[in-house]
């Protein structure tokens, strides 16, 4: 059975370090790693991913021996069910105090896409994807939990064959590149809001200028147009929404909409106003 090793996990933004919140006294010195899944909407109705094993690297990121698996079981995840704020818990157990380098999904053949006509389609992995998310160096402390939150980007994961057309292999159709953020879980800011017309099928993405340049992060609204971004810095933001479709004959044309000076608070949800495309 052919098992792909993911990825890249090309990071959409700047990795950040996944936070730490303190448990209760225990006389154990080990820590507690969690790995939870979330993911931005895209214009499919599933994305599944069969997912066979998660590990984490401890050491320099040349040295093989490096990698250990969590205990995971494996599972097909539509991660389509975790949008707008849901994730998906993926690891919970015990481990030792110390420093992360990267981490990696180690999918089996079965990942698919089903599409908006209903048409089931199989999601291929280009070959020499064997690299994982790199953390800068993330450290787990004693008597601490540590989470991880994967933020995978449908809408720039799955890529269409420019030269594919109806009536050719649908197994040539898709390809999976994944586009995953790590999110920091000390960061608990974030924004929401709805865009219409849903028709439109809007794309969001929330600019942040920083020292190393802008921060930016994505997502689609769904299918009732709701959209929210989590895992924010604190900061202002310029927030973009873009269509991906065009509006039908007779109807006014879609359009590009922003709004700046968004404000975001750690520990804060920011409301933002209903925006129109039209």
């Amino acid at each position: 059975m052919k098992i792909t090793r993911l990825l890249p996990l090309t990071a959409a933004a700047a990795l950040a370090l996944a936070g730490c919140s303190k448990e209760k006294e225990s006389d154990s010195t080990s820590s507690k790693l969690e790995v939870r899944l979330t993911d931005a909407p895209g214009d499919f109705q599933s994305v599944v991913l069969d997912v066979r094993q998660i590990e984490v690297h401890l050491k320099e990121e040349k040295d093989a021996d490096g990698w250990k698996t969590l205990g995971f079981t494996p599972q097909a995840i539509n991660v389509l069910d975790y949008v707008n704020g849901k994730s998906a818990l993926l690891v919970s157990e015990d481990f030792a105090a110390g420093d992360l380098k990267e981490i990696r999904l180690i999918l089996g053949p079965d990942s698919y896409i089903t599409n908006r006509d209903g048409q089931r389609y199989e999601l291929k992995t280009p070959s020499g994807q064997s690299s994982g998310v790199k953390l800068a160096k993330a450290t787990l402390r004693q008597r601490e939990t540590f989470q991880l939150l994967l933020d995978f980007d449908v809408a720039k994961s799955i890529v269409e064959r420019g030269n594919w057309k109806p009536g050719n292999d649908k197994k040539e159709r898709y390809l999976l590149k994944p586009v995953i953020r790590v999110v920091a879980q000390d960061l608990r800011g974030g924004l929401r809001g709805t865009v219409v017309p849903v028709a439109a099928r809007p794309q969001v993405l929330a600019i942040r200028s920083s020292v190393t340049g802008p921060d930016t992060v994505s997502t689609s609204a769904d299918a009732a147009g709701a959209y929210q971004l989590s895992g924010l810095p604190n900061g202002t933001y310029r927030v973009e929404f873009f269509p991906s479709t065009m509006a039908p004959a007779g109807q006014a044309a879609y359009h590009f909409e922003a709004r700046t000076g968004v404000v975001v608070a750690n520990d804060q949800i920011t409301d933002l106003p209903q925006v129109s495309v039209q």
